[in-house]
């Protein structure tokens, strides 16, 4: 990894689910459960990837929908045949994440002593994340994970989530938001990212991307590495480029 990464930058952007906190492996399960309820034999027997991949593949379909997750919810109920209307299949998901957002989700590995280097060095901080509000909300007041370890409302400037922008990744729309409103060029901006989706985005911006390495886009990795411009193991390692740079 290259401590030319942070030369130059005035802004660090974080998406959220896969690239700060561990939290992909948690909606994969959400959506297991209520596939298991509510859907047929053919979804009770979706492995945890293919159901990764189904709800990346319908939301990249949907981004531009005022709704993407209901738009999301509908397909499933249409493909696997839910018993129950679209709308309380996804009430159920909504409840059924609230304890796991507030007790199981955690920062990546050395993600917290990362973002509390680059505040103490004067970076401006942002999470620019395709999460709903409500989900950060839990993140930002009930989460005593990431409250203790690096508390949200203290380290970042920003915090944008889906209901900020118009159009969701791998539209560069959050990015592009967030450097008008820093009034920061794109050369002067650094975001880390974890999936393909992202780091599409994140490119189209004009600005550098970090990918950082989550087991869950393990299946698109050959696509991911090509497009970024810097590959991350973890964050102890980019905290080590950071304090070398």
């Amino acid at each position: 990894m290259s401590i030319d990464m942070f030369r130059g930058k005035k802004a660090v952007i974080f998406d959220m689910d896969g690239t700060l906190i561990d939290s992909v492996g948690i909606w994969n399960e959400v959506d297991r459960q209520i596939l298991g309820r509510y859907g047929n034999t053919a979804a009770a027997e979706l492995t945890e990837n293919e159901i990764q991949q189904q709800r990346d593949e319908l939301l990249r379909y949907h981004r531009e929908a005022a709704d993407p997750y209901r738009e999301y919810y509908i397909d499933l109920k249409r493909m696997y045949d839910f018993e129950v209307p679209a709308e309380a299949a996804i009430n159920a998901r909504y409840v059924l994440a609230q304890d796991m957002l507030a007790n199981r989700i955690d920062y990546k590995p050395g993600a917290d002593k990362f973002i509390k280097e680059l505040k103490y060095r004067g970076f401006k901080l942002v999470i620019a994340s395709t999460t709903k509000r409500s989900n950060m909300e839990v993140y930002r007041k009930n989460n005593h994970n990431i409250i203790r370890k690096a508390d949200i409302d203290t380290m970042f400037d920003l915090v944008y989530t889906r209901e900020d922008v118009k159009r969701m990744k791998p539209d560069p729309e959050v990015y592009i938001k967030v450097m008008d409103v820093l009034e920061v060029t794109a050369d002067e901006c650094l975001i880390f990212e974890d999936s393909l989706i992202g780091t599409e985005a994140a490119k189209a911006s004009g600005a550098e991307v970090a990918v950082i390495y989550d087991k869950y886009s393990d299946n698109e990795r050959g696509q991911i590495n090509c497009l970024a411009d810097y590959i991350v193991d973890d964050y102890y390692h980019a905290l080590k480029a950071l304090k070398n740079c």
